[in-house]
């Protein structure tokens, strides 16, 4: 059985999200159970030189390029028309990924509705099924069961980041093809984005994290907020916050961790002062590893950590700093 994948990847300010290395990555091992066929990579913004360099060695057969100056910021109309001229450079695609982010969603459903095809989002596994269609698993009822759907046609899927592995023996030199954006419906033209405004700090970003520290309303005040913050630091990590701490005004919404914040994957997730609330729960549920601290023994979040540690998160965070800090 031959098939083909195109690869939707997402980049931001000129990097490309690790979760698009990942959809690379899953999209060659699909074929590659598949028996053969061809992962196509296709990249949409403006001045994507650099960024298609890197995306050529991770594997695919080739990389398509739609590079244009009314794509420097994301629009969902613009970029659904650049993905159609994607698309239509694909010979019989059988499979469409996108990372599972903002831009991934927003596309999924326009895509869909270009080619007639079935949208699966957040997926955390995907497969080729008997009748050779593809299949997708994705978490449902807050992390408490499995939803397997086998997709009809052409399969959008959205894959949830931290859920696949990056082929660490990817490599290669496809061949870079540049395709024009052409004329934009007046949905896109009726619509401009002049600037973005980022609210990214210091830390990693919340949703491509390999670690992720939170805190919660057991660190008390705004001011101690700093203590969890400074841990990330010393450990590379993003900074989350349950809804508790948003609620109050400490930090800003875009760190909120949960089922209306964000939901995250990460290989460890470390939370201090968090009772954990069933909303909580569900946006960590997919981490490899749960490290709870709190100084009560009956939290809820004890139920899901992988290890607790009973006590009181002001004291222990600034000896957890200090002890990573010190150099081997």
């Amino acid at each position: 059985m031959t098939l083909n994948v195109l690869v939707l990847t997402d980049q931001r300010g000129g990097q490309l999200k690790r979760s698009s290395l990942e959809a690379l990555s899953e999209a060659r091992r699909l074929v590659g159970k598949a028996g053969g066929g061809q992962v196509v990579a296709g990249l949409i913004g403006q001045g994507l030189d650099k960024i298609a360099d890197e995306v050529k060695r991770a594997g695919p057969s080739k990389v398509l390029v739609v590079d244009d100056e009314r794509l420097k910021w994301f629009c969902v109309a613009a970029y659904a028309t650049a993905a159609h001229r994607l698309i239509e450079k694909v010979p019989a695609p059988l499979a469409i990924l996108v990372p599972d982010t903002t831009l991934g969603r927003e596309l999924a459903s326009r895509i869909c509705a270009q080619v007639g095809g079935s949208v699966a989002t957040a997926a955390t596994e995907i497969s080729v099924g008997a009748q050779g269609e593809v299949v997708a698993k994705r978490k449902v009822f807050g992390g408490r069961a499995t939803e397997t759907l086998g997709l009809k046609g052409i399969a959008i899927i959205t894959l949830r980041p931290n859920a696949f592995a990056v082929d660490p023996a990817a490599q290669g030199d496809a061949p870079v093809e540049k395709l024009p954006l052409g004329d934009l419906p007046p949905a896109a033209q009726g619509l401009i984005v002049e600037s973005v405004v980022s609210t990214k700090g210091d830390t990693a970003d919340l949703t491509e994290a390999n670690i992720v520290v939170s805190g919660g309303r057991g660190m008390k005040s705004a001011e101690n907020f700093v203590l969890v913050e400074n841990l990330a630091k010393v450990m590379g990590a993003a900074v989350g916050a349950s809804r508790a701490v948003i609620d109050s005004g400490w930090r800003p919404e875009s760190m909120q961790v949960g089922q209306t914040g964000k939901t995250i994957a990460p290989q460890l997730y470390i939370a201090f002062g968090i009772s954990g609330a069933i909303q909580h729960l569900v946006g960590i549920n997919n981490s490899r590893c749960i490290v709870a601290v709190n100084k009560d023994p009956a939290a809820p979040i004890f139920k899901v950590a992988d290890y607790g540690v009973v006590g009181d998160a002001l004291t222990i965070l600034p000896a957890m700093t200090q002890a990573l800090s010190k150099k081997p």
